[in-house]
Formats: structure tokens, sequence, C-alpha cells
């Protein structure tokens, strides 16, 4: 038979601190990341014509009518129209009805 150590060796509460760290720095890396991309993230979104349409129910001779009257702010690129989300946010907080 051989003679084998079947002891147990219990880790110093250090020594696990230290198998930790890394781990704990990187997932405070990824948490601040998410949060800097989930700030970030809000400002760069914007509707098309046919994200008014499909959401607010409004027909193209409308988005055109609040366009040309300044009800609705928007950016040209080309022919392709765009709507700031938070733009529309304000808008449509600005104009709740409360009862």
């Amino acid at each position: 038979m051989s003679d084998y150590s079947h002891e147990i060796v219990i880790p110093s509460l250090k020594a696990i601190e230290n198998l930790l760290e890394p781990i704990i720095l990187k997932l405070d890396h990824l948490t601040s990341m998410k949060s800097e991309n989930a700030s970030n993230a809000n400002s760069n979104k914007y509707y098309r014509n046919s994200d008014l349409k499909n959401l607010f129910g409004l027909s193209s001779n409308t988005i055109i009518k609040y366009r040309e009257t300044g009800v609705l702010p928007y950016t040209k690129l080309g022919e392709l129209y765009l709507y700031d989300v938070k733009a529309i946010d304000e808008i449509l907080k600005e104009n709740t009805v409360k009862f």
C-alpha cells in the first residue's frame, strides 16, 4: 500500500481575498462601463417617420404638419427625417394632461 496523505488544507482569509480581488476589480470595471453606455445610449437614439406612425398612430400628413409648424423638432439627413427620442419624450411630458 502506498502512503498517501489525506490532509485537507484550508486557505486563509487573506489567500481567498487575493484570489477574488482581480475578479472584483473586473466586475467593478464592467459595471462602470455598463452605466456609462446606458447614459450615452439615450443621447443617440432617434425615431424615424415610420416609428412615429407605429408608436403614436400619426399619419404622414400630421408628421409633416408638426415639422412645418415647429411642434416636432427634427434633424434631416438627405431625405431622411430623424426625431430625437429625448425631445419627443420631453414633448410628451410637457403635454401631459393632469386631472
